[in-house]
């Protein structure tokens, strides 16, 4: 395999990484889904991972607390606080999940139990610490309101399918803080949700994480989730790592024709759920990249390099850059 990685990037080292994963790997048995990536998440900051679909942006961050299908693998580093979590004994990995690490998944209506109540399922981690009901309740209901819920009571109280698909999400964030996290990793939050509620949910996120301090990993195709969110972000396409640096830098002015491409084509904001393809054609599989850059079939700057040589994922030093800058285009400088 061709080394087309980079160090963890220094993008991201302006403070201590609260948690760095370098050259990762998850491997499932059609292929490996995601290539030698690698980020860090430094305390109180929010990093995001973008790409279309299949790009391997959710795999890549499911790898981070273990939540794998169980026919993948993965390797490389997960390191948070020190250990490596794709070593740790499963023990420690479930000690981390939910506690230290939460969890906001992309489909509140798949995620949550239809036949639990709301209440019952935010509480669900603290009767595992044994606190006593009365104290339960007491934290629940302060959770839901936190998550800007109405009547905390009576949506304790709720199921799930009483409730909208806004108010469902609010849940989940619930659950996800409900064991004191330091980190919280949203995958997709908005999608599905009209762009009102998108909107909301994005203030939600952006106000925990300057109240709690929290650090973040936000998944998200929307590079305007993105602008309004994310510090750093990588872009990720075929399972690789196409670009990566600071959130406002690479929006503004992209290193790689690929997130130019996204940046040219966000969608109107009357989208229901803000999709749009940036480019004719299908996305490449991670199961079947095309020789050379993955993205040269769509590429409007291919040449016959791209067809031929995978470009390094390298730091951008041209004047104007900015630091941290990376892109993985053998023609970056004329991207911009």
């Amino acid at each position: 395999m061709a080394d087309h990685s980079v160090a963890v990037a220094p993008a991201n080292q302006r403070t201590t990484p609260m948690l760095e994963v370098t050259d990762l790997e998850v491997v499932l048995p059609a292929g490996a889904v995601v290539d030698r990536v690698s980020f860090t998440v430094p305390a109180g900051r929010t990093t995001g991972l973008i790409g279309e679909s299949g790009s391997g942006k959710t795999m890549t961050a499911m790898a981070v607390v273990g939540l794998l299908p169980d026919t993948a693998s993965a390797s490389g580093e997960v390191r948070w606080k020190a250990q490596d979590l794709l070593v740790a004994p499963e023990r420690r990995r479930r000690q981390v999940r939910g506690r230290e690490i939460g969890v906001v998944f992309q489909d509140p209506s798949a995620a949550l139990n239809p036949i639990q109540t709301v209440g019952r399922q935010v509480g669900e981690i603290l009767r595992r610490d044994g606190l006593p009901r009365t104290q339960v309740r007491a934290r629940v209901l302060e959770l839901l309101a936190r998550v800007g819920l109405p009547e905390p009571e009576r949506q304790a109280d709720s199921y799930p399918h009483e409730m909208s698909g806004g108010m469902r999400q609010r849940v989940m964030i619930a659950i996800a803080l409900a064991g004191q996290p330091e980190l919280v990793i949203a995958d997709e939050p908005t999608t599905a949700l009209d762009v009102t509620t998108q909107a909301r949910i994005l203030a939600l996120l952006a106000d925990l994480r300057e109240r709690e301090g929290l650090a973040m990993i936000l998944v998200s195709h929307d590079l305007r989730v993105m602008a309004h969110v994310a510090d750093e972000v990588v872009v990720m396409y075929a399972g690789r790592v196409a670009e990566q640096g600071p959130a406002r830098a690479v929006l503004d002015r992209p290193y790689h024709p690929y997130t130019r491409a996204l940046a040219a084509n966000v969608p109107a904001v009357t989208s229901r759920t803000a999709i749009a393809e940036p480019l004719p054609g299908a996305p490449a599989s991670p199961f079947d990249r095309p020789s050379g850059c993955p993205f040269h079939p769509r590429c409007p700057m291919a040449r016959d390099r791209c067809v031929t040589e995978v470009p390094a994922l390298r730091e951008i030093t041209e004047a104007g850059a900015g630091p941290g800058r990376f892109s993985a285009c053998h023609f970056a400088e004329e991207v911009s």
